[in-house]
């Protein structure tokens, strides 16, 4: 009789520990039951925020759950890529992060408080921006061509804004450089938005920076268009050629995706993947992407993470042949 309530204590408790793990442990079926807070590296406004406030719209609206973009800026993304990295992998705390944080930083910086590769769960890649590098038409150069040789009649003469040391923006002008052997300077500004005053004035002949920025100045005549960094010409700017037309597969896009803490059930990133897929093929998300000059890019877990390791090599060659650093 001894032996049979012992028995019995055990089944009770372990059937007890079950339920609680069970009621505990985030699952696909009641994912998600409160609000998501999706974190952002970088202040409002720009193709990240554009993109993100659109995929959480639709998520809240189809989950009938409230998606709270947190935009938390600072030290090159750095700070809001850690948040996700340590936060509870139960799939309520997400990051919608740039190729910056995710491929440049772990090589730009001395040291970074992440593991890009460890440390996150890919959810799905959801575009890409173009770098497009602009000039004042005081400038007097129409492409790509005229500006490689005004640059060699001119070394060290020329000017550059991005809006950042370490920006793909940057870095990309760093891989025109490696690829020409052209000698310009590089002038960064805390943000777009100023250096695209400065070039708009004629104060910094050329500046390398995300399509959305400078469109429309673009499209009035106020600044011309060199070339785009995109390995194929944009709907939102056809006339516009790539760099890869004057320099073979020259490619250079800032790319945008969503991750999950390291450790979330796998059915919660699925889930999560699975919807922001189907909400990247909805015609007004489409619209709405595509005026900004955003080419959707949907993808599966493992592709987007591979793609960050493929990334991740591409880039710590060009930081490691320009010498750029940001610490």
């Amino acid at each position: 009789m001894r032996h049979c309530m012992q028995s019995l204590l055990a089944f009770a408790v372990s059937c007890a520990m079950i339920a609680v793990a069970c009621a505990q442990a985030p699952s696909k079926a009641n994912y998600p039951n409160r609000a998501i807070r999706l974190v952002l590296p970088f202040p409002p406004g720009g193709a990240t925020d554009i993109m993100a406030r659109k995929i959480g719209q639709k998520m809240s609206y189809e989950w009938g759950q409230q998606v709270v973009i947190d935009n938390r800026a600072g030290a090159g993304g750095n700070i809001a890529t850690e948040l996700v990295a340590r936060a509870v992998p139960d799939g309520y705390t997400l990051l919608f992060a740039a190729s910056a944080q995710l491929a440049v930083n772990p090589s730009l910086y001395a040291k970074v408080p992440f593991d890009p590769i460890k440390d996150f769960a890919p959810v799905s890649l959801a575009g890409s921006v173009p770098n497009i590098l602009v000039a004042h038409p005081s400038l007097g150069v129409k492409n790509l061509k005229e500006l490689i040789a005004l640059a060699k009649a001119r070394p060290g003469q020329l000017n550059y804004a991005t809006a950042g040391a370490g920006s793909t923006a940057h870095l990309s002008v760093e891989l025109l450089k490696m690829e020409t052997g052209i000698d310009i300077v590089h002038v960064p500004y805390r943000g777009a938005a100023p250096g695209v005053t400065d070039v708009l004035s004629g104060q910094v002949p050329l500046m390398m920076v995300s399509m959305p920025s400078v469109l429309g100045h673009v499209k009035i005549g106020k600044l011309r268009a060199i070339g785009m960094t995109a390995s194929k010409r944009s709907e939102a700017a056809p006339d516009v050629p790539t760099f890869a037309e004057t320099i073979p597969r020259f490619e250079s896009s800032a790319w945008y995706g969503m991750l999950a803490p390291a450790g979330t059930p796998q059915d919660i990133v699925d889930k999560l993947s699975d919807e922001v897929r189907s909400i990247l093929r909805q015609a007004d998300v489409k619209e709405v992407l595509a005026a900004q000059g955003i080419e959707i890019i949907a993808s599966t877990p493992p592709e987007f993470a591979a793609y960050i390791k493929t990334e991740l090599t591409k880039w710590a060659a060009v930081v490691r042949k320009s010498g750029a650093r940001v610490d």
